[in-house]
């Protein structure tokens, strides 16, 4: 007969209410030695992706391009990036000189304009203005002439060949050189030098240095256009106070009335 549950008593377990078994079912092997086949996912796991491997591959990696770089100058990389720089910054340094040159020609053949079309006309009538214009005149004058001479073009007018490119005695990239070459001896020389990487960097070296030389230049005039500027406007300006003041208190002699 079948026991009957108490009321209030817990329901007897059944082996098939069991939550856990003891038993443990064995795992087939796979692999060679089983003579199963390996699946993907196995194979996958019987590589070696420690960290250790993958360190030595980026090592390998790192002599490989050390390699590379051997008796060169650097990456190539690096190097783009130096010369790029280099360029972008000495044409702005360029275009800043050429506007400050362009500045300073405007200011002064304005007053110099002023000065010629305006002043002169009443010299006759006032005297004493001779002393305060040219002054302020002949140092606008020396000023707009520096700051022009800084903004004119360099070219140079050597005349060379396709052997001093050769022989790395001029630079090639620079307009005024190959400018005097002829379109074959021109493409010739480019096509040599795009050949060879150490003359390659060389010359764009010497194209740098010589934009350096330039800008130098260009940077001397107009610190000079900038200074006689200065000086003339200041002295200028304090002459005319002075003078003015002696006519007003009339020991400036002058023929007319200001």
């Amino acid at each position: 007969m079948a026991k009957k549950n108490l009321p209030g008593a817990s329901p007897a377990k059944t082996p098939a209410h069991n939550e856990t078994s003891s038993e443990v079912l064995p795992l087939k092997a796979s692999g060679p030695e089983s003579g199963m086949p390996v699946s993907e996912p196995d194979a996958l796991l019987t590589d070696d992706i420690s960290p250790e491997s993958e360190w030595k591959k980026k090592k390998e990696k790192k002599k490989d391009k050390k390699k590379d770089g051997e008796g060169g100058l650097g990456s190539s990389r690096g190097i783009e990036t130096m010369f790029r720089t280099s360029y972008r910054v000495n044409m702005d340094l360029s275009a800043l000189a050429d506007t400050k040159s362009n500045i300073m020609i405007s200011i002064n053949g304005l007053i110099i304009s002023i000065i010629l079309g305006t002043i002169s006309s009443k010299i006759d009538a006032n005297p004493w203005l001779l002393i305060p214009t040219p002054v302020l005149l002949i140092g606008c004058l020396a000023s707009m002439i520096y700051a022009v001479l800084a903004a004119r073009p360099r070219v140079s007018s050597t005349v060379i060949s396709l052997e001093d490119v050769r022989q790395n005695k001029v630079n090639i990239l620079f307009f005024g050189n190959f400018a005097n070459l002829s379109v074959a001896d021109y493409t010739q020389g480019m096509t040599e030098l795009l050949q060879n990487t150490d003359t390659l960097y060389l010359n764009m070296i010497r194209d740098i240095y010589g934009l350096g030389v330039v800008l130098k230049t260009k940077f001397r005039l107009l610190r000079i256009s900038y200074t006689i500027f200065m000086i003339a406007l200041i002295a200028g300006v304090l002459v005319f106070i002075i003078v003015f003041a002696l006519v007003v208190f009339k020991v400036f002699p002058t023929t007319a009335g200001i």
